[in-house]
């Protein structure tokens, strides 16, 4: 079944009794073209694999469709079920639904290597499944590309430069072995119900891992520097055993505090802890 014969997606909500549930982070987007703007972000999809977490009524998970991926779409609110199995139905091998909580979801099992992650996240969960999706010491990862929206201050967060406020442990995370941009930015006025804030699109890509670094020490040398952000580098790591040591080794001042660093200084750093 095409797109054109599908029912409005504001009909499927009202036939279905739908709401966005606040407990579950969820804000529906309605706007047909507004999704398939997001659809096309990751680039052609034509025969890839996708996955969707928190699909909702399944407007997102239409444009992924209509774009040609077969999704894989993981929701943890069984009202949103009924909707997303017409979906299903409307589009034979084309559409898997899973009930369950994507934080207890390995990603190994719904989403094949190469695949794409595209979602408009739930904001309580968001940033935990992000940064999760980007952690761990294999790399490539399993996903080819993520598309995914978030509160456009945490998207800011991602994609800061050093020396900005916005600049801490999540920049650091998604750029040293990412390339992460802000693809486009969501008016808070495009959602069902509106959230306080305004969202942002962030699109990321892999790129080739720095020689000699261990996720797990970057990510313990970081969460150091920055859970006290506002002390020099000499106080705020001082617990980090060598970390001392690897900076006056590089030759970065110790009297400089974590957002002035590069993530290129911090890689530096994590490689010379070992």
């Amino acid at each position: 079944m095409t797109g054109n014969i599908r029912a409005p997606l504001r009909e499927v909500i009202a036939r279905h009794g739908l709401s966005a549930s606040k407990a579950l982070g969820q804000n529906f987007l309605l706007d047909a073209q507004l999704l398939d703007r997001i659809a096309r972000v990751p680039g052609d999809l034509r025969g890839a694999s996708v996955f969707e977490v928190g699909p909702g009524p399944g407007g997102l998970t239409r444009a992924l469709i209509d774009a040609g991926a077969t999704v894989t779409a993981l929701e943890r609110d069984h009202r949103c079920l009924p909707a997303l199995a017409e979906l299903g139905d409307a589009h034979p091998g084309l559409l898997r639904v899973i009930e369950g909580d994507a934080l207890a979801m390995p990603l190994a099992d719904v989403l094949p290597e190469g695949g794409h992650i595209v979602a408009n996240l739930p904001y309580n969960v968001g940033t935990a499944l992000f940064t999760g999706w980007l952690s761990g010491e294999a790399w490539p990862p399993r996903w080819a590309s993520l598309t995914l929206m978030f509160q456009a201050e945490v998207a800011e967060r991602i994609v800061a430069a050093p020396d900005s406020g916005a600049y801490g442990r999540l920049s650091i995370l998604s750029q040293w072995r990412s390339e992460a941009k802000i693809a486009m930015r969501v008016n808070r006025a495009a959602f069902t119900p509106p959230p306080k804030v305004m969202s942002a699109v962030v699109h990321i890509v892999p790129k080739l891992a720095p020689e000699g670094v261990r996720a797990g020490t970057l990510e313990r040398l970081t969460a150091a520097a920055f859970g006290q952000r506002r002390k020099m580098l000499r106080a705020s790591v001082r617990g980090v055993p060598g970390a001392l040591a690897a900076l006056e080794k590089l030759g970065i001042d110790a009297t400089r505090r974590a957002e002035t660093l590069s993530v290129e200084e911090f890689v530096q750093v994590a490689r010379e802890l070992g």
